[in-house]
């Protein structure tokens, strides 16, 4: 049993982060997201194009690491239980950078030997997929754990602006550097790219989360078994109704992302440099929303729109608002506005999805304790899952709306239409979980602040007694 003095000693340990140790949350981030750009985008782009190999492959090749990260929720339990969650960061950010090495050597070793590359690439993504669920699974739960509910929407903003801004770069830099293509340049710049993040990484992490934690968690030995513990939290009504949210929304978030610009193409007649700049126009939406959250997260808008409830409804029905836009726009076709029917989508993506996240951070503390991994990994293989299913969902139902339709345009409005739908049920999902105002949990965790203060000061007064826990 510990002592008072040892209690404050413990509680002073787990004192909320400030934006430095945000930003350091964000430097992983960012690292995760400079390795995993490279391996869904431009290894695919060098199977297609470079090699002549069928888009199907690259397909399944991402498919297959958003499938294996239904180990989420195990990965989560394993950091519950040891109580710790660095050691898991490194380690999924270890495994990340050489599953990122090892398919950039399997898609170059493709050119000569076809189905050594693919066996290794299979590999090469299960690894992928396994580092990213140990890595960011463990983050998200750190975060949540650590920052304070008035700062949760500025730092849900903040870090994963960190992590557009890793895209962006390493797109940018590894591109130049690819040119002129070669198998061996693909290898070492990938490498070098994933030895840099690893490094990053352990050097953002180090002494973040403090020796203090490891007391915290549960003992190994007296935890209860991993069914048993996805059980328990899947019996909590709010984690199971977040889950089916965080489901619905992301297949509406992600169908669209990879026939927004086949859209562009065809009915307004964009050439591939300009279709290519919507996705400059939409993450610039993006970007709009998620500042916009942020700010009134932090209380300057006051308590009904620094209400993450608000934004998340609010976001996901502006997104079928600009979902309808777009049937619209495949009906009138060039006359309709599409950049800025675009961006508008995409600064309701942004807003609900900050939401969402800042939700996230503050459910994931809710229910029984010593769950916050299981609840993180939950949600991250609900999304994982709704991403690969979305991808597919969105194209399937392009080519089905063609063959059954037979209008360019008409198909492509009938996609968005069911885009739309599923917004407007996340929105009605979104409204049944207990998302409580950020301004209201900010006075709240002003005043538990306060009230753990006092109780450290007079902690450190009195005489330890053996057995006294605080309470």
């Amino acid at each position: 049993m510990k002592t008072a003095v040892e209690t404050a000693v413990a509680t002073s340990a787990a004192a909320d982060f400030g934006w430095l140790a945000i930003a350091r949350i964000g430097l992983v981030q960012a690292a995760i997201g400079a390795i995993v750009v490279l391996t869904t985008s431009t290894l695919n782009r060098v199977m297609v194009v470079e090699l002549a190999l069928p888009a199907l492959l690259p397909g399944l090749l991402v498919a297959l690491h958003y499938l294996v990260q239904l180990a989420r929720p195990r990965m989560g339990f394993g950091s519950d239980t040891g109580g710790r969650r660095t050691p898991w960061i490194i380690g999924g950010m270890g495994l990340l950078a050489l599953g990122g090495a090892g398919a950039a050597l399997a898609v170059a070793w493709m050119a000569t030997e076809r189905w050594s590359g693919i066996a290794l690439a299979v590999l090469s993504f299960i690894a992928i997929g396994f580092g990213v669920s140990a890595a960011g699974t463990s983050l998200l739960v750190l975060l949540a754990k650590r920052v304070a509910p008035a700062r949760r929407a500025p730092a849900a903003t903040l870090v994963w602006m960190m992590m557009i801004v890793g895209f962006a770069v390493t797109a940018g830099v590894a591109g130049k550097l690819l040119d002129p293509y070669s198998g061996a340049r693909l290898v070492a710049v990938v490498a070098a790219v994933a030895a840099l993040a690893f490094v990053l990484a352990v050097l953002a992490v180090h002494g973040l989360e403090g020796a203090g934690s490891a007391s915290r968690g549960a003992s190994p030995v007296a935890a209860p078994r991993f069914r048993v513990a996805l059980a328990e939290v899947w019996a909590e009504p709010a984690a199971r109704r977040f889950t089916v949210f965080v489901f619905i929304s992301m297949v509406a978030f992600s169908a669209q992302d990879l026939i927004l610009e086949p859209f562009a193409g065809a009915v307004f007649g964009w050439t591939p440099g300009q279709t290519t700049t919507l996705s400059g126009v939409q993450n610039g939406g993006v970007l709009l929303g998620m500042m916009l959250v942020a700010l009134a997260g932090s209380g300057l808008a006051g308590r009904r729109f620094g209400s993450l409830r608000f934004w998340a409804i609010g976001g996901c029905l502006a997104s079928a608002l600009a979902l309808a836009g777009l049937v619209v726009a495949g009906q009138v076709g060039p006359g309709w506005p599409l950049q800025a029917n675009v961006f508008l989508l995409g600064a309701a993506n942004g807003a609900f999805s900050i939401a969402a996240i800042a939700s996230m951070m503050r459910l994931a503390g809710e229910g029984a304790a010593g769950r916050e991994g299981v609840r993180m990994g939950l949600w991250g293989a609900a999304q994982a899952i709704a991403f690969g299913f979305g991808g597919l969902l969105g194209t399937g139902a392009s080519d089905l709306a063609h063959w059954l339709i037979g209008s360019t345009g008409a198909a492509y409005a009938t996609v968005f239409g069911l885009e739309a739908l599923l917004f407007v049920v996340a929105a009605v999902l979104a409204a049944r979980v207990d998302t409580a105002p950020s301004v209201a949990d900010a006075d709240a965790d002003a005043d538990a602040g306060a009230a753990r203060a006092r109780s450290r000061r007079h902690a450190l007064h009195k005489p330890a007694v053996a057995g006294f826990d605080g309470r």
